[in-house]
């Protein structure tokens, strides 16, 4: 297993199973987050990631082994957008005042609370969105409301399920790059704090897992974890997705393929792969 952690973590995994009655869903877990990473995590459906994602935010408990989390440390968690409601009659400040645990988000917004929301909004490109419903936005759009409205949290960590599943190239390209952002500098961080903690998981190999600093791959328990070049090889992934995989080279960034992918293999290498 590879490791690159090395500060004091805000997160800590020791020797971690979770179960929901029926056998452990994730086994024997070491994991350190610490503050200011940036942290992918690839595997294949039904392989624990979201378990995983739970036991973080605290919403599963272990059945054995232990999740440290720092002393007031804030985790805010983004869901998959996939799992939505759009049609369910709420504009983009309604959405984002959901994040307000004191009471009920339903009531009519005090002026500082308005305040607040469009200045998360601004941070996010969504300026002057806030009475818009959230259906008529754009995929991208949408992905940034709910951040917005994790951010109303002001995390240290924010933890994500799949944030680009289901959108399109450009989609993808325009959430990695807020989330890059946020993860330099998002807003309401003090003098001398870093900027936020992210984790996600995802299915994106090449469009996204690829261009993240540090990389896991997880199939019920941690099969390695490190930068996406030493990661992303071939016994990795077989041990991680239990099919055989390739990788290649191209522009300097690993490319990974299945078995049998000659068309691809044959594009690449036409293009100085």
């Amino acid at each position: 297993m590879i490791n690159t952690v090395a500060t004091a973590p805000m997160v800590r995994f020791d020797h971690v199973s979770c179960s929901y009655g029926n056998g452990p869903v994730i086994e024997n877990v070491d994991l350190t987050i610490a503050p200011g990473e940036f942290v992918g995590i690839v595997g294949p459906s039904g392989s624990g990631k979201t378990t995983l994602l739970r036991a973080m935010l605290g919403s599963v408990k272990p059945v054995h082994g232990s999740v440290m989390r720092s002393s007031g440390l804030r985790v805010a968690y983004v869901p998959q957008i996939e799992t939505v409601d759009w049609n369910f009659p709420v504009t983009v400040s309604e959405v984002v005042a959901m994040s307000r645990p004191q009471r009920s988000w339903w009531p009519k917004l005090q002026a500082d609370e308005k305040a607040e929301i469009e200045r998360v909004l601004e941070h996010l490109g969504l300026a002057g969105l806030s009475s818009r419903h959230i259906r008529e936005l754009s995929g991208g759009q949408q992905q940034r409301v709910f951040l917005a409205r994790a951010l109303m949290q002001k995390p240290d960590l924010l933890v994500l399920d799949e944030p680009t599943a289901g959108v399109d190239v450009r989609t993808r390209h325009e959430v990695l790059h807020v989330l890059a952002d946020l993860n330099e500098s998002a807003p309401d961080r003090r003098d001398g704090e870093s900027g936020i903690a992210i984790v996600l998981t995802t299915h994106d190999l090449n469009g996204l897992a690829a261009h993240l600093p540090r990389l896991i791959c997880f199939n019920r328990t941690v099969v390695a974890d490190g930068a996406p070049g030493d990661v992303l090889k071939p016994y990795f992934l077989e041990r991680t997705y239990g099919a055989p995989m390739e990788v290649l080279q191209h522009g300097g960034m690993p490319v990974v393929l299945e078995q049998g992918s000659d068309e691809l293999r044959l594009r690449l290498s036409r293009r100085g792969a």
